[in-house]
């Protein structure tokens, strides 16, 4: 079964599918100047979107996440856009864990894995 890989880097790919599962490397807001988690989470959603479709699938088929927040008491906000987005009956396995991530800017990281 091939492996396609998309958006490669040297480091690595934005988007791997292998035969009908779909994995995006984990996401972060590019714009976190002001923006608090909330916004984070939106953007980093955003872009959950688009990398899906360029491969045809959509959120109604993720089967797992994990979100790491650089603080776990910003959780409740991060679930109201969370929730907000994703459709009724579709929710993922999902873990959220409190990790230090990139810059202390760097707020939220989101990755997924989909079903096409």
């Amino acid at each position: 079964m091939a492996i396609q890989r998309f958006e490669t880097g040297s480091r690595l790919s934005k988007i791997v599918v292998h035969g009908d599962t779909v994995y995006l490397a984990g996401l972060t807001a590019d714009k976190t100047a002001g923006q608090g988690v909330g916004a984070q989470t939106q953007e980093i959603l955003t872009a959950i979107d688009a990398l899906l479709a360029k491969v045809g699938t959509d959120k109604s088929k993720l089967v797992q996440a994990t979100i790491w927040l650089q603080d776990i008491r910003t959780v409740d906000e991060m679930n109201k856009v969370w929730d907000a987005w994703m459709p009724q009956g579709c929710a993922p396995a999902r873990a959220c864990i409190e990790a230090r991530l990139q810059s202390p800017a760097k707020m939220v990281e989101i990755r997924v894995t989909a079903a096409k």
